[in-house]
């Protein structure tokens, strides 16, 4: 239960939360993102104190924390499914 909280619902709630405070989806998306990537160090450093995980561990499992964080972000803000313009003009 434990990588479930940390590894999704941590990362969506840091999503949400950053969305809420900044409602700038460059300023958010950058504090989840950060936010997120230190909330896996820190589980893993928290939770493995011999060692044997290490930072390579973070930078192999931060990307998925991170695409759950700036999902979150991104229906926070709305702009999911947004219009793509044309080229011409119409």
């Amino acid at each position: 239960m434990e990588p479930f909280f940390v590894f999704f619902l941590l990362p969506v709630l840091f999503g949400v939360v950053a969305e809420l405070i900044w409602r700038d989806t460059r300023h958010a998306s950058l504090a989840a993102g950060i936010a997120s990537t230190l909330l896996v160090y820190v589980a893993l450093e928290l939770r493995d104190p011999e060692g044997t995980w290490n930072g390579l561990a973070t930078l192999l499992i931060a990307p998925l924390v991170i695409a759950f964080s700036l999902t979150a972000v991104m229906i926070c803000y709305g702009r999911v499914n947004h219009r793509k313009h044309r080229p011409n003009g119409t």
